[in-house]
């Protein structure tokens, strides 16, 4: 979970010191290079990887990597928007959506601890953006579009996961979005960087797989009740890089909505992990 910590927030920190150099297309291309190249090294130490894919599922992976590259690109813009503590924040509005496309498309059960998580994710909302205040910012709008298709994603990627491997979603996620990355990119610009943008462009490319990687290895090693209360972390963890680095103020209102939406998911997942008693019939 640490190596997932500091991969998020290389990530974000990297986008915005490359927003001014390439376009965001351009920075996502980056990353879904990167991430093949890294994929491809891995298949080549270990042929049976390769030997896993197939595409009896072909269309479902179009679908969930186009909708989870458009939230990308989202996520990404408000990255260069927003503080990054905000950003981060109604990210993680995700779980309330989950919930809910759970429910609709995966004929999942609506109990009242995920109708709590729904509630405190919409309280925490409107603690954080203030609508009707000056301080309202239009651009987390985009945001909350990128959590939203995440979660959309995240619900098919559950799907796949009751036929294809963890390596497989993830080659086929860096071979569809690479050329969509493209269509939007012009080869020109990267020959504008200097070496003070390398750090960035490497931290780009190993991180968004890196993050994948360790979030998986956390899930796989830890209970899910250790696992999601230390991913919160990442709330203050960013708001004191954006406050170190580029003097963006610790905000109250972002921490409380947080804490509003952290209260929803901690609640959720404590019934959800609650062992069931009962008589045996």
């Amino acid at each position: 979970m640490t190596g997932a910590l500091l991969s998020f927030s290389a990530m974000a920190v990297s986008i915005r010191a490359l927003s001014g150099s390439l376009r965001i297309l351009e920075i996502l291309a980056i990353r879904n290079g990167g991430g093949l190249v890294i994929l491809l090294v891995l298949s080549a130490l270990n042929p049976a990887l390769m030997r896993a894919l197939s595409t009896r599922r072909a269309l479902l992976h179009v679908m969930r990597n186009t909708i989870h590259f458009g939230a990308q690109f989202l996520w990404a813009l408000g990255i260069t928007l927003l503080p990054l503590a905000t950003v981060f924040a109604l990210e993680f509005t995700m779980p309330a959506y989950t919930a809910l496309l759970a429910v609709m498309f995966l004929g999942e059960r609506m109990t009242p601890s995920r109708i709590g998580v729904v509630i405190f994710g919409f309280l925490g909302v409107l603690v954080i953006l203030r609508p009707g205040l000056e301080s309202f910012r239009p651009a987390a709008l985009l945001v909350l579009s990128a959590a939203f298709g995440y979660a959309v994603s995240l619900t098919q990627t559950k799907a796949l996961t009751s036929t294809e491997t963890t390596f497989a979603i993830l080659l086929w996620m860096n071979v569809i979005q690479l050329p969509l990355a493209m269509l939007g990119s012009d080869p020109r610009s990267y020959l504008g960087l200097g070496a003070a943008d390398l750090l960035p462009v490497g931290a780009v490319a190993l991180s968004g797989l890196a993050s994948h990687f360790c979030l998986a290895q956390a899930f796989r090693n830890g209970d899910a009740s250790l696992v999601v209360p230390f991913d919160f972390m990442r709330i203050p963890l960013i708001a004191l890089v954006g406050w170190w680095l580029y003097g963006e103020p610790l905000d109250a209102y972002v921490f409380s909505g947080a804490g509003l939406i952290i209260i929803g998911v901690l609640w959720n997942l404590r019934a959800e992990t609650a062992p069931k008693t009962g008589i045996a019939k």
